[in-house]
């Protein structure tokens, strides 16, 4: 479920930066924005989309970090401890 979520929202993005940047291309066409202006436009929504994936990672990582403690999901560092607590144990 997660997997289709995150392609739908990926899609819905990809299919509104087409169309920004198509009616971006119109505008530009019609003399009704210059072409600098509409590149800057264009890259302020891209800067935006960028810091905004940022920070849903960042949420994804918290997320997930607190499912697994929930669950007492054991992880890398876990078995690190433990590989080497049965190492010093041998000895």
């Amino acid at each position: 479920m997660l997997k289709e979520l995150l392609n739908t929202g990926i899609g819905a993005g990809l299919l509104l930066k087409e169309k920004v940047e198509d009616e971006m291309k119109k505008l530009e066409d019609e003399g009704k924005i210059k072409t600098s202006d509409a590149k800057s436009f264009l890259r302020s929504i891209e800067k935006k989309g960028k810091e905004e994936d940022a920070k849903n990672r960042e949420k994804l990582k918290s997320m997930l970090k607190e499912v697994v403690d929930e669950l007492g999901i054991a992880t890398k560092d876990d078995l690190e401890k433990l590989k080497q607590e049965l190492q010093q144990d041998k000895k």
